[in-house]
């Protein structure tokens, strides 16, 4: 017989289900692929075909023809969608007349996306604070932000998304009743099953800083969103956020910013089982991209971790500037 002696010790020892790469991936709570993410894509009517962007390393202004091989790249790593995101120039006025452009940069983009890699996902932002010459989300009337006005302007933004191809319209600007507004838009001209991710939850927030540099919008920015986007001290005010927008058409939602709200995400993906969205701003991504040049963070971990940290909160997928990386990360 071989000896045998009593265990002097707890017999539950947890460490053994982390004993071993295969035994860890075995039991994983949480797994997160390729299939998971969204690449957000800035796209200009510039010269150039890729323009960097100083605050946000790594990212660039795409071409429509750049964006279309950007849309086959994600293809090819199994990421299911692109959204699209404008940096126009020429002249902008008072109510983003830009933004209901049937020729103009975002259905272009879509258009050439479309034509080079149709089974891709086309998201587009629906906002008219990159083409207002006052930087914000809606039409101004006598230094304020009137709302009614702005779901005009809105509703029509998304019919011309949708007539050129676009799989999914995401208003993005916080105006009350937008979702209806939209939707209805939507319905009354054929374009009933377009899809809408609606950003309901949505606050008024320091870390969109680089993405305003990178859309042309930063300068142009006069005061704040306070009045429109959501107070960072509010998480109840979500779920009422959230369910006023499912009401009124949405087919799925959106918490931003992602990792100082991930409490937010929890909350809204087990309150109403809908896919839940989080997007891991440029704020988010210029600092972990300054933490990495200083050598502070080990570059992949540091990915792959904060992006499993969506999932575990219940994020349906993640919006990620490092969408592709993350993707060939995965995928090896």
């Amino acid at each position: 017989m071989l000896p045998f002696q009593p265990a002097p010790f707890p017999l539950a020892r947890p460490r053994r289900l982390r004993s071993s790469p295969w035994i860890r991936r075995l039991v994983a709570e949480t797994m997160l692929t390729p299939a998971d993410l969204i690449w957000p894509l800035i796209v200009h009517d510039g010269a150039e075909d890729r323009a960097p962007v100083a605050s946000m390393p790594g990212v660039f202004r795409l071409s429509p023809k750049a964006a279309a091989r950007a849309a086959v790249e994600a293809r090819d790593l199994g990421i299911p969608a692109v959204a699209l995101f404008p940096n126009v120039g020429g002249e902008k006025d008072n109510v983003g007349t830009g933004a209901t452009d049937p020729d103009g940069l975002i259905p272009d983009v879509i258009r050439a996306i479309k034509d080079a890699a149709p089974e891709i996902g086309v998201i587009t932002d629906v906002a008219l604070d990159c083409y207002t010459d006052h930087g914000h989300d809606g039409v101004m009337e006598d230094g304020r932000i009137v709302n009614d006005a702005t779901l005009e302007r809105l509703a029509e933004q998304a019919f011309i998304h949708a007539h050129a191809g676009a799989d999914v319209v995401a208003p993005s600007d916080m105006m009350d009743g937008r979702i209806q507004a939209v939707r209805e838009a939507l319905e009354a001209n054929g374009f009933q099953d377009t899809l809408i991710l609606a950003y309901a939850a949505k606050y008024a927030s320091c870390f969109y800083g680089p993405y305003r540099d990178a859309v042309g919008s930063s300068k142009s920015l006069t005061g704040d969103k306070k009045t429109y986007q959501m107070d960072y001290a509010n998480a109840d005010e979500a779920l009422k956020e959230v369910a006023m927008d499912l009401s009124e058409g949405a087919d799925a939602v959106m918490v931003k910013p992602g990792t100082p709200y991930l409490d937010v995400v929890r909350r809204v993906s087990e309150t109403f089982r809908v896919p839940t969205f989080a997007y891991q701003v440029s704020g988010e991504y210029a600092m972990m991209r300054a933490s990495i040049a200083n050598g502070w963070l080990d570059e992949d971990r540091a990915i792959l971790e904060t992006l499993h940290g969506f999932k575990r909160a219940g994020a349906a997928g993640v919006l990620t500037y490092f969408a592709p990386q993350a993707a060939r990360l995965l995928g090896a």
